[in-house]
């Protein structure tokens, strides 16, 4: 069983959404990832570039949440999660996409769609 790197809370802006006004105007998404990594080799060395740098993957997140536009959080978590997994070091990804704002019609506190890839 890998060891895990975890971020939360990662906030970026996208036109992500099923309606246009959704995609025209933007809203804040916050995402959670939950890589399952061996971390012995980073440990064993106190090496940073034996590991995956969180703040390197963070930063690229918010980069995949600011680029294009999709409709759906399913389809913006699966991006997300490809591009965990596109590091070898990554065994296994959980990935939350966090829509706060939301198009809902009643009050709510958050919608989230979380997802779990592993490599194949």
């Amino acid at each position: 069983m890998p060891d895990r790197i975890v971020v939360r809370g990662i906030s970026a802006r996208g036109r992500h959404g099923w309606f246009p006004h959704e995609r025209e105007n933007g809203q804040l998404f916050r995402i959670d990832v939950a890589l399952g990594v061996d971390t012995r080799p980073a440990a064993a060395g106190d090496d940073l570039m034996a590991t995956v740098d969180y703040g390197v993957l963070a930063e690229k997140i918010a980069g995949v949440v600011a680029g294009e536009p999709v409709k759906l959080l399913e389809t913006l978590a699966e991006r997300i999660a490809d591009f965990c997994l596109s590091d070898e070091r990554v065994e296994d990804v959980e990935v939350t996409v966090h829509k706060p704002e939301a198009a809902v019609a009643v009050p709510f506190d958050d919608v989230a769609v979380t997802i779990r890839r592993a490599r194949t």
